[in-house]
């Protein structure tokens, strides 16, 4: 069972120890994702993803932020890198739930 979700979402920064890059994914999708996929959660509530930003695909995990209500997925450096990304800047996303 897959789910494909695609969106718009802001680059932001997690200011604690790390300077982490997330992408919060959206009220509506994170609501569809947890009725449909909660049960596979794994340790923190992580669900895998393949997430997708411009030409650049890679394996990830999205995370469940309480108090919001949504997920969060972290951008890797690397894709940042290669797609020219900053902090907030205004992505296209695909994620796909396995």
């Amino acid at each position: 069972m897959k789910g494909q979700y695609t969106m718009r979402t802001k680059i932001w920064v997690y200011q604690g120890p790390a300077a982490w890059h997330f992408v919060t994914i959206p009220k509506k999708q994170s609501a569809d994702i947890k009725k449909r996929f909660g049960a596979n959660a794994r340790g923190w509530g992580s669900l895998r993803v393949a997430a997708t930003v411009g030409k650049t695909t890679w394996a990830s995990s999205i995370f469940p932020d309480k108090k919001s209500g949504t997920y969060l997925l972290p951008l890797k450096l690397e894709v940042r890198k290669k797609e020219g990304l900053a902090h907030g800047d205004t992505v296209a996303l695909k994620i796909v739930v396995k």
